[in-house]
Formats: structure tokens, sequence, C-alpha cells
């Protein structure tokens, strides 16, 4: 098991790079959508709307958290499963005016949609551009 945990597992106490954890939280409710609109007046929103079934959502979604990188505290990060709480994701789309995609990526400022990017081109959106 030590090969294993060595080729997949996180490799504790060896020197590398240090994984930061994403601070996502949960968009579950169509309400919280008023208010992140709100909260982008003073601080950058970001919404992944995640495909829970689908293997190239769950790569672009493991990709992004390997390489998050974002000062803590800078940007407020929800994660919407969209499987879960399709009201939410269809009213996404329809509160912020962009065309459902999954997975997807919504950059908020100011109440509205600043960048937003699907498949392989979320992970090339520069977070920190927006700051």
């Amino acid at each position: 098991m030590g090969l294993f945990k060595d080729l997949f597992g996180k490799n504790e106490g060896k020197p590398g790079k240090v994984e930061v954890k994403v601070p996502w939280k949960p968009l579950v409710s169509v309400h919280q959508l008023d208010e992140i609109a709100e909260k982008s007046n003073a601080k950058t929103q970001v919404i992944f709307k995640h495909s829970t079934t689908c293997g190239i959502s769950r790569m672009v979604l493991n990709t992004f958290n390997g390489s998050y990188d974002i000062p803590e505290g800078t940007m407020d990060l929800y994660y919407l499963d969209l499987h879960a709480f399709r009201e939410v994701s269809n009213e996404t789309g329809y509160k912020f005016q962009v065309t459902h995609q999954s997975p997807q990526l919504l950059v908020i400022r100011n109440g509205v949609v600043v960048a937003h990017e699907s498949h392989g081109g979320i992970n090339a959106i520069d977070l920190k551009a927006f700051i």
C-alpha cells in the first residue's frame, strides 16, 4: 500500500507543492443569487457549476482545485451541484445572463458576469485579475 499512497496519496511530510484548499461555499438556494450579486459590489464572487455525473466536469474541478492559489478572503467561491440544485442552476443563467454550460465558471463583479468559461476554458481564467 505504501507505493500506492506515494503515487496517489498526499505524500505528507515530503517537500513539494503546498496544497491550498479552495474555500467553497455551497450554492443551494435561489435566494443566494441576490446575495451574491449584492456582495459582488465589494468583493469578486465566483460560481463553479459542476455536473457530478460528468467525467470532464470532475477533471476540470480537480484541476481547478489543484491549481488554486488565490489569497484568502479576496473573493467568495460558490460550488453548485447542478443536478442536486437544478432550479438554482437554471436561475443562475437567467439572473446573470449566461447560457447554461457544464462545467461552467462565472466571475461576478458589481452584479454582472465579467468573465465566464466552460470546460477546458475554466482553468484558463486568471482569477487574480479580478481581485
